[in-house]
């Protein structure tokens, strides 16, 4: 059974994300779509995988995504982005939970944090850009990537900090 205090850390990590994702993120356009995206809207929704487990963290991906476009709509709604969104939560807290066994050192939460930002960030974005607003992937994923260097540790390190100073609490309830 999921707890009250569980629902009240999701559904904040949800609202931060949509924040932070709508309205405290500078956008980038490149051939009239949105290429690139600065901020740290997903810092949320990996925060909910590494710390309540991947279904979590893909709920708050999803609902962030889909309640922040009809909050913040940026032109038409393309699920492919919103699976993206769940993603990001889900793939982290795989790693973390079923590769690492729960154990979050700063080096397991760069690894799984790396590699769902490989995945969805450098990979799936590009990819769904080019498929669906035809932006060369060669004109996204170097940006990406170099936004990644930068975004994976700092999102590692802000995790670190939050799970350790007990902003997040991992009791079980």
């Amino acid at each position: 059974m999921i707890s009250t205090r569980k629902i009240v850390y999701l559904a904040f990590l949800t609202a931060i994300s949509i924040v932070l994702t709508r309205f405290l993120s500078i956008r980038l356009p490149m051939a009239g779509v949105e290429s690139i995206r600065i901020g740290f809207g997903g810092l949320p929704i990996i925060l909910a995988g590494v710390a309540f487990g991947p279904l979590a963290g893909g709920l708050v991906g999803f609902i962030s995504d889909l309640v922040g476009y009809f909050i913040n709509p940026m032109g038409a709604y393309m699920p492919h982005f919103t699976l993206t969104s769940a993603l990001t939560g889900i793939i982290p807290g795989l790693v973390v939970f079923y590769l690492f066994r729960q154990k979050r050192t700063f080096w397991t939460l760069l690894v799984a944090i790396g590699i769902g930002q490989g995945i969805t960030s450098v990979v799936l974005v590009p990819y769904f850009l080019q498929s669906l607003f035809l932006v060369p992937i060669k004109a996204t994923i170097i940006p990406r990537m170099i936004g990644q260097l930068i975004h994976i540790p700092l999102y590692t390190y802000l995790s670190m900090v939050l799970i350790n100073n007990k902003a997040i609490n991992l009791t079980k309830d």
